[in-house]
């Protein structure tokens, strides 16, 4: 997968198409991310210890790591990821500047 937790991304396709957030959860077997703050479902809770009002509240629901693009740390525009071995490491490196990701 061309993204990791904690990475800033932008949504590039669905209903948050152009917003910035970073990722929080990632599930490479899957292929799906979850990004703060994107694509929020509602899901109806019963009431419990945790939350005994219980009720309807919002939450993120995963999406595809298609739908995601990385944001270039120098120019701050999503990029392209690209790999390459450094010091037999293989470390991610961003396809419009050239600058390694991964530190």
């Amino acid at each position: 997968m061309h993204v990791k937790k904690g990475d800033k991304v932008m949504v590039i396709s669905g209903k948050d198409k152009g917003k910035t957030a970073s990722i929080i959860a990632a599930f490479p077997k899957t292929e799906r991310v979850m990004v703060e703050g994107m694509n929020l479902v509602k899901k109806h809770m019963k009431p419990n210890q945790a939350n005994p009002q219980g009720g309807i509240i919002s939450q993120e629901a995963s999406m595809h790591v298609s739908n995601v693009m990385l944001i270039d740390p120098k120019s701050g525009e999503p990029t392209r990821v690209s790999y390459k071995v450094e010091d037999g490491k293989k470390v991610r490196v961003a396809k419009k500047s050239g600058e390694t990701i991964d530190k």
